[in-house]
């Protein structure tokens, strides 16, 4: 039987899969199977982009798909480029500002990072 991570919010051992998320009995976080990987330390998640390439804070990405911005008309375009984003813990781990739109989060499966 395989490994599962800890939870990243109460960092309970009983974590369990649910299609193509990890899910914990405790407190019901639910988090990306796909974004998130064990790294050495683990208790340390490394966010990786949709080609799998890691993501860290001060990174510039690229947006893959078309997001409609919820609750308005407003929506982020393909190739829309986004600077110096944040990395956080939860379902959308990327906090960054949009050009045109302000701040925002982002799930990191939607995001290419740049060559810099």
């Amino acid at each position: 039987m395989t490994s599962l991570p800890l939870c990243p919010n109460c960092k309970c051992e009983y974590s369990y899969e649910v299609r193509d998320n990890y899910v914990c009995p405790e407190c019901s976080h639910e988090w990306s199977k796909f974004a998130a990987e064990i790294s050495g330390d683990e208790d340390e998640f490394v966010i990786k982009d949709a080609n799998g390439t890691a993501l860290a804070d001060g990174d510039t990405v690229v947006v893959i798909k078309d997001l409609k911005v919820k609750g308005s008309s407003l929506v982020v375009k393909v190739g829309t480029k986004v600077k110096n984003i944040r990395i956080q813990g939860g379902d959308h781990d990327i906090d960054c500002k949009i050009p045109g739109i302000g701040a925002m989060n982002l799930k990191s499966e939607f995001v290419r990072k740049v060559a810099e």
